[in-house]
């Protein structure tokens, strides 16, 4: 995957190996290795964005080596990692790996940018506060970004999934939430975010069962890839300054026909190419 060294990238992508405290279907863990294999089968060039992987310069760090199950001790290798990208001046483009694996990175995207804004596409809410009894779980990162960047920087699209607490605060928190739909909305609130430098988390269950089986925690009723496409072809366009992006929860063992994995690689090419500053 890689088109240039380390020093001289850009963008870096690395993957996040880490499924410890899933609570339905594990698995996400393989969905780094699975979606370099699927972007084989994928044309380098985007009519879409008229760009070419070699027009940017990107490096492909790997998966990091995480300590199967303990999630304290991965959480902050995952941060001390993100970390060193941001000293470094790099995009850091991650790859779950179970969504608790963005909060270390939201973490370090702050440290490096403290009026950050927080773009947050998923099914679910991710905002409890615990989930059975354990503060550090996929059910819990946007609370937590919540509570460190404050709640109305933080904007939620596509939730159709949460706890009856978990919608009450995001109704009265102050965060700009909007279930179900992503495309619309979020065209309607880039203005806001103009110049903001803004961090983007994308967990591919916010497609559809349809789009996307490959998943740990599937829910029906969510968009199609077009609708996601076109969302991050808007993101392109707009006038926000993106310092990070991850998108998560692919799942390979639930993908039979390989649809989430092949879904996944289009969308980091199309941010690779859309979000990333041309070499010159």
């Amino acid at each position: 995957m890689s088109r240039s060294t380390y020093e001289d990238a850009t963008a870096v992508i690395y993957g996040m190996p880490m499924d410890w405290t899933v609570s339905f279907r594990p698995g996400s863990r393989f969905g780094p290795g699975r979606i370099r294999e699927a972007s084989i089968g994928l044309e380098e060039y985007s009519f879409r964005l008229d760009a070419h992987l070699e027009d940017v310069a990107y490096y492909d760090a790997g998966d990091l080596m995480l300590p199967f199950g303990n999630a304290t001790k991965s959480l902050a290798m995952i941060r001390e990692f993100a970390k060193s990208l941001f000293k470094d001046g790099k995009f850091p483009l991650g790859l779950g790996g179970e969504h608790l694996v963005s909060w270390p990175v939201i973490q370090e995207a702050h440290a490096a940018y403290p009026d950050l804004a927080l773009i947050h596409i998923d099914a679910h809410a991710d905002l409890r506060v615990s989930y059975e009894g354990e503060v550090l779980s996929h059910a819990t990162p946007i609370r937590k970004a919540c509570e460190l960047l404050g709640a109305d920087n933080v904007y939620s699209f596509g939730i159709r999934s949460g706890s009856r607490e978990e919608y009450d605060y995001a109704r009265s928190s102050g965060m700009h939430f909007y279930p179900e739909q992503v495309f619309e909305p979020i065209k309607k609130a880039l203005p806001s975010l103009q110049g903001r430098p803004v961090y983007i988390t994308i967990d591919i269950d916010v497609l559809d069962p349809a789009s996307a089986p490959g998943t740990g925690t599937a829910e029906a009723g969510g968009i199609t890839s077009r609708e996601l496409l076109e969302t991050l072809y808007a993101l392109s366009a707009a006038n926000i300054n993106i310092v990070g992006a991850d998108l998560v929860e692919v799942a390979p063992a639930y993908d039979n026909a390989d649809q989430t994995s092949i879904t996944a690689a289009k969308l980091i090419r199309e941010m690779l190419l859309g979000w990333i500053p041309k070499s010159t």
